[in-house]
């Protein structure tokens, strides 16, 4: 059996109000994160949003590249692109 594995772009836009997917374009998802980029507190609240969204465990979602940056590419276990797309569109916009 094989394991499904997404790589997903990201940009996160930190300090907003609250957690949100935002919007989709050129292949990649903004997500506003309410936490601070301090000491990696707004990366480790987009795993947090993105495991609840995606009803995964938070160790299924590693940031591959981007730590320090708004850009990620995130590595997700589990779900397979259309899975994650799927989910993601669902709930974008879906506060405002």
């Amino acid at each position: 059996m094989s394991t499904k594995i997404t790589r997903l772009s990201i940009k996160v836009q930190p300090n907003a109000g609250h957690n949100q997917v935002v919007d989709f374009n050129n292949n990649v998802w903004k997500v506003k994160i309410a936490a601070p980029p301090d000491k990696g507190k707004a990366n480790k609240e987009m795993i947090e949003f993105l495991s609840d969204v995606l009803r995964l465990r938070k160790d299924d979602i590693t940031i591959l590249k981007g730590e320090t940056s708004h850009n990620k590419l995130v590595v997700i276990i589990g779900l397979n692109p259309e899975e994650v797309n799927s989910l993601l569109k669902a709930i974008c916009n879906k506060d405002r």
